[in-house]
């Protein structure tokens, strides 16, 4: 097998900086703001601070996953350098971006019979599957080939937790991942609801908090419960934020004294426009490599 690319989506919610470190080429998935359409390039085209204040204002959001046509080009590129193609996508219980990335890399097939086009579902969203995409590029870097890679991503994918939380719960509404009535109870009572992805890369409510304040405190204690080797855990750990900054440093101060052997500091990003569109602003999101998702 020949020289092989590790490529992802935008939906990492990483940033451009960190792909180009890393040699990790990207697809951007499409939004729309008030009937205007663009990529979600991690705030280039339009920075995130201005799209979440647009929000705020009443503007209008839809988003579109990366279709079939634009896999195929994408991967062609590549099958005409004569490279092969681990890729990974966001979870297919949250999008169908995954089946469009499995029927790009069928047809691809027949026009590139001597090329490799492995597709992977991170069962993961954010800087969860962010954080996915950094353990397999370390991985590459030390050699591991296409398949292997592919092997371990399967196999450990379910290791990435993902606690999230929000107090503001109307695009959750909208998009029909909380009910009307809960969201409707849950803003009169203050309550912000504590959430994570679960096994099968769907969004799953795990328990209803009053407060914020006492919502972040939760995040810290589900890692302290579910992180490999608990406050001994030696990985990496990656907190995602919408306009939210100053809460996510807190939970990240939090954990960098309660787990003194981080690999480096806790590395905070942003929520990008397509997974922003469904959480609007006031999303913290916790992600580390702990037990096994239930």
């Amino acid at each position: 097998m020949g020289e092989f690319i590790l490529s992802c989506c935008s939906t990492t919610d990483l940033n451009q900086a960190y792909f180009q470190k890393r040699k990790i080429p990207y697809l951007c998935f499409h939004y729309e703001l008030d009937g205007k359409a663009y990529q979600d390039d991690f705030g280039q085209t339009i920075p995130l601070d201005t799209f979440y204040q647009a929000m705020a204002k009443g503007a209008l959001t839809r988003t579109s996953q990366i279709n079939v046509q634009e896999y195929m080009d994408y991967f062609r590129n590549f099958c005409e350098q004569g490279k092969d193609v681990l890729h990974v996508t966001l979870s297919s219980g949250i999008s169908g971006t995954y089946n469009s990335a499995v029927l790009a890399a069928e047809r691809l097939k027949e026009a590139f019979p001597e090329r490799t086009i492995e597709i992977v579902d991170s069962l993961g969203a954010s800087s969860g599957y962010g954080l996915l995409m950094d353990k397999l590029a370390d991985l590459r870097d030390r050699g591991a080939s296409l398949d292997e890679l592919k092997k371990w991503a399967e196999e450990n994918r379910l290791f990435v937790h993902h606690w999230f939380l929000s107090t503001d719960l109307t695009y959750f509404i909208r998009g029909g991942r909380i009910s009307k009535t809960a969201g409707w109870i849950g803003s009169v009572l203050n309550i912000c609801p504590l959430m994570q992805v679960d096994r099968e890369g769907k969004l799953a409510i795990v328990s209803k908090i009053r407060t914020k304040k006492k919502a972040l405190k939760e995040l810290v204690v589900k890692m302290q419960e579910h992180a490999q080797n608990g406050v001994q855990y030696a990985d990496a750990c990656f907190i995602s934020q919408s306009a939210c900054y100053e809460e996510a440093r807190q939970a990240a101060d939090a954990i960098e004294k309660i787990f003194p052997h981080l690999t480096g500091k806790v590395q905070i990003f942003d929520i990008g426009t397509t997974i922003g569109s469904h959480t609007g602003a006031g999303t913290i999101a916790l992600f580390f490599w702990g037990d096994e998702r239930g």
